[in-house]
This record gives structure tokens, C-alpha cells and sequence, in this order.
């Protein structure tokens, strides 16, 4: 049965789902990456396909905006329709020095603002972390085509608009970058033990005043969708 934000099918989602912020960008991966790509959402305009990659199952899916909004499509995706592992590729800010513009991101765990975490009672702090296995294997892919990247700590912030000083505190503790799902995503897929990782293209630097245009992100996030997709290849046919 579908759920109150998805109208798939049981069976309709591969077993590891890319979730792009855009449902634009998911539409636009389908399209140009994955063969015989069939639409099985668009609930509240959430674009969500299933094709192959290399022969083997791949879904993507948008995420929408903010840790609220993957946190409820994640939730469905690994509880509801049996999903084993998601790969967010979304875009990021560049806070530390040495990260530029078209870089990829590993994001190895989460910082944040956010109060999402307090649902779930802990009596403590949670450090919301990605899947090493995912990790590895995305690095290697890195690697492997020469793309530039780092590995770290991101900044999963609630306010897109904010005062860019806001940032210095946390450059401080070496986060990487700033962004608004990847803390709710990793929470998610704690809960549920599945597995989960964000690779993120480098699409402006607010504390430098650079930033790429709409049409530069789009071709930037070739090397992270070529990234993603081998690695969910490559779980399909467990290698990683």
C-alpha cells in the first residue's frame, strides 16, 4: 500500500535510493543515467523513478528541504518499502579554507541546529554518522576517476539565510561544509539500522562570496551522480 506521501507500489523501489534535494535533479538523473527509468511517485511533486545502472536496480527520489522533509520520505523509503540504503547527493557550502568550489564531500558524520533529535528521548547527545562500508567504497570510486574530494564533518543547519559569522565557530571544529538533511538522514537510518551516506557537490562558499549558477551546479554534479551510482551498483551486486 502507499503511504501518505509516496504512491508506490511495494516492489516499485529498488533496494538503494540516490535522494537529491531537487525532484528536478532526480528527473534529470533518471534521464540521463538510468536505463528504462519509470516514474513510481509524484505525490506533492516528488519525483521518484526506478531504472537500472550497469544492469542493476537504482531508484532516485527527491528529499525535498530540510531535516523535516527527508526525515519523512527516509523514514517510508527504509520502513515501508523494504529500502536497504540511501545515497543523498545534494549540494553544500563550502566553510573550510582548503574545500572549493565543484569539490565532492564525503560526509563521514553530521553536525547540527537542529532539535530533531530530541524525538527521540536520548539521554545524551547523538552523533549521527554515515555508513563506513558506503564511505569506503564512494572514496575509492573518488579516487579512481581522479575527482577531487574531502571526507569530514558537515553542518546540517535549519536557516538557509543566516549571518555568515554564524560559521566561524564551527569552522573552528573543522566542519567542512553547511547544509540542511544530512543529520536527519544518518538519524534515520540509525533508527532503522539501515545504511546511509551523503556525498555533496561544493555549489557556493558563502564566508568567500563564490558560489556557482544554476547551470554550472547542474554540470558540477556530474562527478558526484557518477560517484553515487557506481556505489549503488555496486551494493546491488555486494561488493560493498
Amino acid at each position: 500500500m502507499p503511504t501518505p506521501h509516496n504512491a508506490a507500489q511495494l516492489g516499485d523501489f529498488a533496494k538503494v535510493v540516490l535522494m537529491p534535494g531537487d525532484p528536478l535533479r532526480a528527473k534529470h538523473v533518471a534521464e540521463n543515467y538510468l536505463e528504462d527509468a519509470r516514474l513510481v511517485n509524484e505525490v506533492r511533486g516528488m519525483l521518484a523513478f526506478t531504472g537500472t545502472y550497469d544492469g542493476m536496480p537504482v531508484s532516485v527520489m527527491g528529499s525535498g528541504m530540510g531535516v523535516p522533509s527527508i526525515a519523512i520520505y527516509a523514514h517510508e523509503l527504509f520502513n515501508h518499502y523494504g529500502v536497504q540504503a540511501i545515497i543523498r547527493t545534494g549540494t553544500t557550502g563550502a566553510l573550510a579554507p582548503e574545500v572549493k568550489l565543484r569539490d565532492v564531500i564525503f560526509a563521514q558524520a553530521a553536525c547540527t541546529d537542529s532539535n530533531f533529535a530530541a524525538h527521540y528521548r536520548l539521554k545524551g547527545t547523538i552523533a549521527p554518522i554515515c555508513d563506513f562500508g558506503l564511505l569506503r567504497h564512494g572514496v575509492e570510486v573518488a579516487e579512481k576517476y581522479n575527482i577531487p574530494h574531502h571526507v569530514g564533518n558537515v553542518f546540517t543547519t535549519d536557516t538557509f539565510y543566516r549571518d555568515v559569522d554564524y560559521y566561524k565557530d564551527w569552522i573552528k571544529m573543522g566542519v567542512l561544509s553547511t547544509e540542511m538533511e544530512t543529520s536527519g538522514l544518518y538519524c534515520i537510518a540509525a533508527e532503522a539500522h539501515k545504511r546511509a551516506l551523503s556525498i555533496l557537490t561544493v555549489s557556493d562558499a558563502p564566508l568567500r562570496g563564490e558560489g556557482l549558477s544554476a547551470e554550472e551546479r547542474q554540470t558540477a554534479c556530474t562527478d558526484m551522480a557518477r560517484i553515487a551510482l557506481e556505489v549503488a551498483r555496486d551494493i546491488a551486486n555486494g561488493v560493498c
